[in-house]
């Protein structure tokens, strides 16, 4: 599936809706990946209707790369974040401040983090690293074609 606009979020998941849990105001939206990944979405019971989700509908999980925080597998912790792809960093787009981290995860989604160049460093982030990225299910955003 495509979107037949342009936007600027680097992380542009294509999926399918596996299930959708009602709540009294919000409803959490999973969609599978197609690749034995999924991602969680918290979004209102309006945007649940208004997107027609429900089970085997295409969807896209729009993820704005500041919203996706890095932890390095060096350690193990827990987090509360449904949204955790183990993987690999592809490459390091380093700037003045910030660096824009791609990696691959092990089922192969492609993601992209920005983080701060001192996160870079305290981590010792380079191509190869094996790192976990964390999105929390309220910034994910859905779309679906009309």
């Amino acid at each position: 599936m495509e979107l037949s606009m342009s936007i600027s979020a680097r992380n542009q998941l294509v999926g399918t809706v596996q299930s959708v849990v009602a709540g009294a105001v919000n409803d959490e939206v999973v969609l599978s990946l197609g690749n034995g990944e999924t991602i969680s979405a918290v979004i209102t019971k309006n945007s649940t209707q208004l997107l027609g989700l429900e089970k085997g509908k295409q969807a896209v999980a729009i993820i704005k790369a500041p919203w996706v925080v890095l932890v390095s597998d060096e350690h193990e912790y827990v987090f509360s974040a449904r949204n955790q792809f183990s993987g690999r960093i592809d490459e390091i787009e380093t700037g003045s401040v910030n660096a824009v981290v791609h990696l691959t995860t092990n089922a192969g989604t492609k993601l992209s983090a920005v983080v701060t160049n001192n996160s870079v460093e305290e981590m010792k982030l380079a191509a190869g690293s094996k790192v976990t990225a964390i999105v929390k299910a309220s910034s994910v955003i859905l779309a679906t074609k009309k």
